[in-house]
């Protein structure tokens, strides 16, 4: 996107859309890079002007290079400040950064996509990707889970993809309320649901979520015959420069604003016995 990487684009915000309670998307256009090409998974700094910059998955599509989103959760100042942002406001942007999912390597195998709350936000550029070209893959499943009804990311859109008749797309809530008429639980157990519609030895999957979800939908997927060197994982540590200089980022021996986010788990298999990790 840049000649140097450490210099930020400015980008004005043309869109917020709330998604939670704490959480928005802000999409962004900037009149000195009009096009924006990345890959899904990707992610790029973002500056809170005077506050602070926050690594952020790009969770756009592909197919609008003309405009940037990304799905912001309040969790610290710089993210309150973002989240806080209206329509005209301006950010700096670097990037992007980072391998992305593996979207070739998929082609002509069945595809698995495993999101756990805002894990959804990385993926969402995968199933856009997915769905805007899906002659190029097989069989087609997405597995959400998120706390509670009221933390389900991009309601509008899950329903327009579980509408679809080339996808299966499945919902899951740690706790319900009185409104929930969906799955209760964990979403390792959406498993049982889709087995047979998934071929482990033709397929791919792509994980993003908190780290103890991950490490069980992986069990899962080898105890059903995905190889690991086709399990995916997006991984997230403090990442400050996005160059892999300052080391913030390290994970054994890798820099994950670098390698990664996006791993292969037979590259991570190794760590996964190490307490510390």
């Amino acid at each position: 996107m840049m000649d140097d990487p450490y210099v930020p684009t400015a980008y004005r915000v043309v869109q917020r859309r709330r998604e939670t309670a704490d959480t928005v998307t802000l999409q962004l256009i900037s009149p000195d890079c009009p096009t924006f090409a990345f890959e899904p998974g990707q992610f790029n700094m973002i500056s809170a002007f005077g506050v602070a910059e926050v690594p952020i998955s790009i969770s756009g599509s592909t197919g609008r290079p003309e405009i940037l989103e990304h799905t912001i959760r309040e969790v610290g100042v710089a993210t309150s400040c973002l989240v806080g942002l209206r329509v005209g406001d301006w950010v700096g942007v670097r990037g992007p950064f980072g391998c992305g999912w593996p979207m070739t390597q998929a082609e002509r195998r069945d595809l698995l996509v495993i999101a756990g709350g805002l894990g959804l936000a990385p993926l969402r550029s995968t199933i856009l990707h997915t769905l805007g070209h899906r002659e190029r893959y097989r069989r087609f499943v997405v597995l959400y889970g998120a706390r509670t009804p009221q933390d389900v990311l991009f309601r509008h859109e899950l329903e327009e993809w579980r509408g679809r008749f080339d996808a299966e797309v499945r919902l899951i809530v740690d706790r319900a309320d009185a409104t929930w008429r969906g799955n209760v639980g964990v979403v390792t157990t959406l498993f049982d649901e889709v087995q047979g519609m998934i071929d482990p030895a033709n397929s791919v999957a792509m994980i993003c979520g908190p780290d103890v979800m991950m490490r069980f939908c992986v069990r899962e997927l080898q105890k059903r015959g995905t190889p690991d060197e086709r399990i995916y994982l997006s991984l997230e540590r403090n990442m400050k420069c996005a160059i892999g200089f300052c080391g913030h980022c390290q994970y054994g021996p890798f820099f994950l604003c670098k390698d990664g986010p996006v791993f292969a788990y037979s590259r991570l298999r190794f760590l996964s016995d190490v307490r510390e990790f």
